[in-house]
């Protein structure tokens, strides 16, 4: 029996379709290379600092990274470390005092339990909003310094650098 070009060619389409097809890993492979390539590149050893949404810090074009010390932060009403509340800041605002003894205090306790950096001090990170009065940063700066935290970084925003635009950078 003779079978028409039309039957030849539905027979020949339900062979091809009845095989089953192989999985190219290939392509595969090769969008999991890009995205491990793209995860490597793009992983930065940027030290993001938690920041209380109450506070708005000071903006820098700094270029040191943070490292992973003790934080006191400092917002609208309280003074605190490491998440522990240690004053109110009208009450330290209000005080004569140069030296916080409660800051003091939680610093020794720190202090114990913490190695020196490299420079020889200890190593203290303030997170503190860019409307805080001097005379209250005066105070807890002293009273960092005093209780052997010399090693004293004030976290800012960065901030992108201006451009002049001729494309040449000056430093």
């Amino acid at each position: 029996m003779k079978q028409s070009a039309k039957t030849k060619r539905l027979a020949r389409h339900h062979k091809r379709m009845a095989k089953s097809s192989k999985l190219s890993l290939v392509s595969l492979m090769d969008i999991f290379t890009i995205l491990v390539f793209f995860l490597i590149v793009n992983s930065s050893n940027v030290e993001v600092l938690e920041a209380d949404k109450s506070i708005k810090l000071p903006q820098s074009q700094s270029k040191t990274l943070a490292q992973e010390n003790l934080v006191l932060l400092i917002n609208d009403s309280h003074l605190l470390l490491q998440g522990k509340e240690i004053i109110t800041l009208e009450a330290l605002a209000n005080d004569e005092i140069t030296t916080i003894d409660g800051l003091t205090n939680e610093l020794a306790y720190h202090k114990s339990r913490q190695t020196p950096s490299e420079t020889g001090g200890r190593a203290i990170t303030i997170l503190g909003d860019q409307k805080l009065a001097y005379s209250v940063l005066k105070k807890i700066l002293l009273t960092c310094s005093q209780a052997g935290f010399g090693d004293i970084s004030l976290a800012v925003e960065q901030r992108a650098k201006a451009s002049d635009g001729g494309g040449n950078d000056a430093s």
